[in-house]
């Protein structure tokens, strides 16, 4: 009996298992071929659309590679000429980031639904929004233009851009705060300041901590472009040095940024791993 129930035989008009999992297995291989198709359909309107040319890509390569060789060996003489480029560098992207998380905590407090009125919210979620609409070298652009060229308007630009970021990032973490803290904290006569000081904060600040750390990181790598737009540090001497085709200057501060950023990541990964495991909060 139980070998009968076994080998039972299938209706007619009715697929066995296998193959409607041989059918399924077709039909995602179609798929798979129509999105391969549509992706390089996708891809060679792009590049007529573009002008983009293999030959003119080949070219290139074969013009480039003799350039490549004029930026070895580095300028190693100009170290100790660069250390307060790169300082200016690590310097603005630091003040930037502290800056970005001291005011983005009552933006991100006034943009939330749990915290702050809908009039408030929406006017804040205005500025952020808009503070995030403008890449840093728009922002750098305009404040070049009132403050001149220098520092100044880049760290300008990294606050505002900073302040933007973390803004958005700290809101919506305390939008997802549990709605019972609050009213836990409200429900034995707290202000509206001390559910903040006293529910909100302790909440969010490992959050705003380790967003920060990231954010510098951010920084420092937009400062250097932010340099060579005019807002100093190591990004306008390698600016510079490729204008006057002293490419093996611009190597050696192609390789300093390299070593700043790589090393500033490190530190920022061990920092925030440790904020995350709660280590540096007690």
């Amino acid at each position: 009996m139980a070998s009968a129930g076994f080998f039972q035989t299938v209706p007619a008009g009715q697929d066995t298992p296998f193959m409607q999992w041989k059918r399924g297995i077709a039909m995602q291989r179609w798929k798979q071929v129509a999105i391969a198709v549509l992706l390089i359909a996708l891809v060679w309107l792009s590049a007529w659309r573009c002008e983009v040319h293999i030959a003119t890509f080949v070219l290139g390569v074969n013009k480039g590679l003799p350039i490549v060789e004029m930026f070895f060996p580095p300028e190693w003489g100009d170290i100790l000429g660069m250390l307060p480029a790169l300082g200016v560098t690590t310097v603005m992207a630091l003040i930037a980031t502290i800056f970005g998380m001291i005011f983005s905590l009552p933006c991100a407090l006034a943009a939330s639904t749990n915290i702050a009125p809908k009039p408030v919210r929406l006017v804040m979620r205005c500025f952020i929004a808009l503070e995030r609409g403008l890449p840093e070298i728009v922002q750098l652009l305009l404040l070049i233009a009132i403050f001149g060229l220098g520092a100044i308007p880049g760290l300008l630009a990294l606050c505002i851009s900073s302040i933007g970021m973390l803004a958005k990032l700290l809101a919506d973490g305390i939008e997802e705060i549990e709605p019972h803290m609050l009213e836990a904290v409200a429900g034995t006569g707290a202000t509206s300041s001390q559910v903040v000081r006293y529910a909100v904060i302790p909440e969010i600040l490992p959050a705003l901590l380790a967003q920060g750390l990231f954010r510098f990181e951010f920084n420092v790598r937009a400062g250097v472009i932010l340099g060579a737009l005019g807002a100093g540090g190591i990004g306008y001497i390698m600016s510079t040095a490729m204008a006057s085709l002293d490419y093996q200057r611009a190597c050696m501060a192609t390789l300093l940024t390299l070593a700043l950023t790589f090393g500033t990541e490190r530190v920022s990964d061990f920092l925030r791993s440790r904020v995350l495991r709660g280590g540096m909060l007690k």
